[in-house]
């Protein structure tokens, strides 16, 4: 490498070893990169696509009684066979009179032949095929519906995931916080202590309280590092959690502005699912018609192309033929009649199960229209009980630092602070998550959520418990 060359690959390779640093910080991973990576590395969707790309390979086997069948064969044979010996020696155009002696007609000697021969086959009128194909082209509309639902499946798992690893680190920084107060409070009540305004057992009793705070605080970052193996795992990527979360929930009024907005209006059609249910009640159809059509003539053509040589395999001279063959078959014993009825069976078992998944959609959109609405409701009252926690647990500071309070009242409203705070973040987890499944239920993609991906908004957490 010229001298000249080797400080811009030197600063071109800067950026790289500077990530590199064990001290750098992880990347953010935003929820739309979440779901982004779920599409390709999650399992259940690699799976479905893998029966998906099965299905749709198997339906070209249908095609067999639909498109032209070319065939090419080559064989060696020699034979005395007298009837043999006669007709290889004339397919190979080598009949000459002294071929009828009778002495050499019966008794002729050994003679090779070499054959050659390209033969299509063209099916004209089988209409078993033609139904079989449509089964198996319903078929294979069912098994991508059916990963397109496991894709929304897993977009709710991604978003419930994602905002349970982000809950994990507001609860740890709601402890912290918490832990931080406590101590403040020990602190306050030795000072108390010592200058005889409050009696030892009040900095005692606080030192108990902020120890409780500290487990729980040990507890919450263990929960965190779970949390975020559980997002990992989810989203296809077991072994790489080097990534930043957010530190808190989206605020009430983010996720109320994405819940007001306008959204799909819930049609039952639209769901994934029930499009597969409904392609598995065609192919069904589709396939007693094929079963009935067995009873139906079949027309097939072909050409054939032939070579015979006493020498080499396509030798010598060649003969043609082409036909059209007719065959029906109006009795094949119970085989059919037993396949027929097989087929009515598993169209009633289809049809069974269309309409159990369309009544089972209507249930899960009333279900999670009302399961939104119920979080609503809990987050409101959550919200409205924070406003009211942090007042009291101001008011009772207060008071027990003029001594008009017992310290007993001090830890109990720094507790129920701390509970509230948590079960807010608590009511507007759950909220999320219902109206995540409510999008699926009306049939409609959850990762319309993605907006209230609250990264860019607050401090990212990688770790927890390196706090």
């Amino acid at each position: 490498m010229p001298p000249r060359v080797l400080p811009s690959a030197l600063f071109a390779l800067l950026p790289a070893a500077l990530l590199a640093q064990p001290g750098a910080p992880p990347p953010p991973l935003r929820l739309a990169d979440a779901l982004a990576r779920a599409e390709r590395l999650a399992v259940a969707n690699r799976g479905a696509r893998s029966a998906a790309d099965a299905q749709r390979a198997a339906a070209l086997t249908a095609l067999r009684g639909v498109l032209p069948t070319a065939r090419v064969d080559a064989g060696y044979l020699r034979t005395t066979d007298p009837i043999g010996v006669f007709g290889t020696t004339l397919r190979q155009r080598q009949v000459t009179p002294a071929n009828f002696d009778p002495a050499r007609l019966n008794f002729p000697g050994a003679t090779p032949n070499y054959t050659g021969a390209l033969s299509i086959e063209q099916p004209i009128v089988n209409v078993d095929a033609w139904a079989g194909r449509r089964s198996a082209q319903h078929a294979t509309r069912a098994s991508d519906a059916n990963a397109d639902w496991t894709r929304v499946g897993i977009h709710v798992d991604v978003i419930a995931a994602w905002y349970g690893a982000t809950l994990a680190n507001e609860k740890a920084r709601t402890l912290e916080s918490a832990l931080r107060a406590a101590r403040a409070h020990v602190q306050q009540a030795e000072a108390m202590a010592r200058n005889g305004i409050v009696t030892p057992s009040d900095a005692m009793l606080a030192a108990v309280k902020a120890g409780e705070v500290e487990a729980a605080l040990i507890e919450a970052r263990g929960d965190a590092t779970t949390a975020r193996l559980a997002l990992a795992t989810v989203i296809g990527t077991p072994g790489d959690t080097n990534f930043a979360l957010p530190d808190a929930l989206p605020p009430r009024a983010r996720i109320d502005a994405l819940l007001d907005a306008p959204a799909i209006v819930a049609r039952t059609e639209t769901r994934a699912d029930l499009r597969a249910a409904q392609a598995m009640r065609n192919a069904a159809d589709a396939d007693v018609q094929r079963t009935r059509a067995t009873y139906l003539p079949r027309l097939n053509g072909f050409a054939r192309y032939d070579w015979n040589s006493a020498l080499r395999p396509f030798g010598g001279a060649s003969n043609w033929t082409v036909g059209v063959m007719a065959s029906w078959v109006p009795v094949a014993g119970l085989a059919d009649w037993g396949e027929t009825r097989a087929a009515a069976a598993r169209r009633a078992g289809a049809q069974a199960m269309h309409d159990g998944a369309i009544a089972r959609a209507q249930l899960e959109i009333a279900r999670a229209t009302t399961a939104v609405a119920v979080a609503r409701a809990r987050s409101d009252i959550a919200e409205r009980a924070v406003a009211q926690a942090t007042d009291a647990h101001r008011i009772i500071g207060r008071k027990y630092a003029g001594g008009l309070a017992a310290v007993s009242e001090l830890l109990t409203a720094a507790a129920t602070e701390t509970q509230v705070r948590l079960g807010a973040a608590a009511a507007r987890h759950a909220l999320i998550i219902a109206a995540a499944e409510h999008a699926r239920a009306i049939g409609n993609d959850p990762a319309r959520l993605a907006p209230l991906d609250a990264v860019a908004d607050v401090a990212l957490r990688a770790d927890t418990l390196s706090h």
